[in-house]
């Protein structure tokens, strides 16, 4: 069972979800403290065991699971945030579970992907969603290059610690007048969306907190607000 987790707000658990995560035998998650603080809000009268299911231990763990999970045990998986297999750890056990025609299931929840792109104001018919980029500018600048006349919308997330090179990147490769939207800290108290031409939101965005997770949508060549 994959479970979604809220990306910010704990109100955007679903009811299903919260009954998923009491039902289970065992819950694999990339934080088992992130989950168990979870797991404490919701003040369950009996808590699965936690597993840490993390990206360094994916290849294996997915095969281990798949085998409890053949065995009759109800395993569930979730991310530290969001729908988990959607850039975070998940894949490799769906996979594995497909293969031996094992049944998987879903609470599916809020993604921060989906919800950037519909706050935006930018195309949403199609889009392109990548995750995460390579760290190295070098990288960055090549995808830009050869994604600058994409047709539809582009989403893509980036940490704190390197949204300032990734938005000076984006202006450089795709010029001040893309438009685009830089959201961040989605759904939470300190929530902020900026959307217009690329020059003008990386000043907005870099006048204000840089902590926390970003969204970056890119609209199509041309497309203006």
């Amino acid at each position: 069972m994959l479970i979604a987790t809220p990306i910010g707000n704990l109100g955007d658990l679903s009811t299903r979800a919260r009954e998923q995560l009491t039902r289970l035998d065992c819950l694999a998650c990339e934080d088992t403290r992130l989950t168990g603080a979870l797991l404490a809000k919701l003040e369950p009268k009996e808590k699965p065991a936690l597993i840490s299911y993390r990206e360094e231990n994916e290849k294996y763990l997915a095969i281990e699971l798949a085998d409890r999970i053949e065995a009759g045990e109800q395993i569930g998986l979730v991310a530290d945030a969001g729908m988990p297999a959607i850039s975070d750890p998940g894949f490799r056990l769906v996979r594995e579970c497909r293969r031996r025609g094992l049944p998987v299931s879903a609470a599916p929840g809020a993604t921060a992907a989906t919800t950037a792109i519909a706050l935006s104001g930018l195309p949403t018919d199609g889009f392109l969603f990548v995750g995460f980029l390579p760290p190295k500018a070098s990288a960055r600048k090549r995808f830009f290059e050869k994604y600058h006349d994409f047709e539809y919308t582009i989403i893509l997330y980036e940490s704190c610690h390197r949204i300032t090179k990734f938005l000076n990147d984006l202006v450089e490769v795709l010029g001040e007048q893309r438009c685009i939207c830089v959201a961040r800290e989605l759904t939470k108290l300190h929530e902020t969306i900026f959307a217009g031409p690329s020059a003008a939101v990386r000043e907005r965005v870099l006048a204000t907190s840089l902590k926390g997770e970003f969204v970056v949508c890119i609209a199509k060549q041309g497309y203006q607000l």
